[in-house]
């Protein structure tokens, strides 16, 4: 596990945008066409609504929506780097972020992604963190953007069910470690034993050099739902516990916890393994937008933000667990910051 806070030169958060596509599909449209109800997708993931893109529209669109919209919150400041969390790249080759910077006016500046599933915006933050630590950026756009419908099998009512597409972005500026809205230790780790709990088999070197074609199902995305669950739970409290110590808080310290919005379950299990109670102080949209991946953690806070759920002064704690397998946490004095929502 590697810590990456940085007690000198920190990155604060300056502004917030979200972007959601304008289809809203619901658990009765999906029942339309899938064996599944209402009743059996709100008991088992507590989603009611999701989104989904319209045909043509990629990553890189939704990216573009919620990096302007953050940019534009932090008071239209340019950026000197832009990272991009995502599982659903506009192309194999090449990344998306460059492409991202340019349709955002951001000449000459270094654009990479970062892919680590649900965990990519904390990936993401950790890389950007890094940037402004070691003096290469002033600012950094980081941003979660996924089209994660267009790597579900329409057929599984478990994926279909769960994963919506949106994006969401975080504007960071280098400031001091002890003003609000400095990110406080970050924590990441991996454990690639597990790397086929959630996965596509297909569609990487792995089966382009195999001599044997992949079945076409295994160019969509699969998930082992009860490993996946009991793994999230397990490495999803023990990192949360672990930036809770580095940050010296105490559980009860903590006003708002915003978790990856993997599963209502998962979320609710690990707040109550860390001892927060139900209730305003853990964070949730996952009702309405379903399992964003990449885009979930940053759409969570700027939707709190918008909505006054997430305040100044609030002591947050932010965790996700995602595949490889990744997870991820972190503490942050949430600041006085706009969030815009499109």
């Amino acid at each position: 596990m590697t810590d990456t806070a940085s007690g000198r030169r920190a990155s604060v958060i300056a502004g917030l945008g979200a972007w959601l596509p304008p289809q809203q599909v619901t658990n009765d449209d999906l029942a339309a066409y899938l064996d599944t109800s209402d009743e059996w997708i709100r008991s088992r993931t507590g989603i009611s609504t999701r989104y989904r893109v319209d045909p043509g529209t990629s990553t890189g669109d939704l990216a573009v929506a919620a990096g302007e919209l953050a940019l534009k919150a932090a008071g239209g400041i340019g950026v000197d780097a832009v990272v991009l969390g995502t599982t659903t790249p506009d192309r194999l080759c090449p990344a998306t972020a460059p492409e991202v910077a340019s349709r955002l006016g951001l000449v000459d500046v270094p654009a990479f992604d970062i892919s680590a599933v649900c965990t990519s915006f904390l990936y993401g933050l950790g890389a950007s963190v890094g940037l402004i630590a070691a003096g290469m950026a002033e600012r950094v756009l980081l941003i979660g953007a996924e089209t994660f419908t267009s790597i579900l099998d329409p057929r599984d009512r478990t994926t279909a069910a769960i994963f919506g597409d949106g994006a969401a972005a975080v504007v960071l500026r280098a400031g001091d470690p002890q003003e609000p809205g400095a990110i406080g230790p970050l924590l990441l780790g991996s454990d690639g034993t597990q790397s086929d709990l959630i996965q596509i088999p297909a569609g990487g070197a792995r089966t382009r050099n195999s001599t044997v074609p992949p079945p076409p199902e295994d160019h969509f995305f699969r998930m082992n739902g009860s490993d996946t669950y009991r793994h999230a739970v397990e490495r999803t409290t023990a990192v949360a516990r672990t930036a809770l110590e580095r940050a010296g808080w105490l559980p009860e310290q903590v006003d708002r916890f915003a978790a990856h919005q993997a599963n209502a379950r998962i979320v609710n299990a690990v707040a109550d393994r860390l001892g927060i109670p139900a209730g305003e102080r853990r964070l949730a949209n996952i009702d309405r937008v379903g399992n964003t991946a990449a885009a979930s953690v940053p759409l969570l806070l700027a939707e709190s933000v918008a909505s006054g759920r997430l305040r100044p002064g609030d002591r947050t704690l932010i965790a996700a667990f995602g595949g490889g397998v990744t997870w991820g946490a972190t503490t942050v004095v949430w600041p006085d910051v706009p969030a815009l929502l499109g």
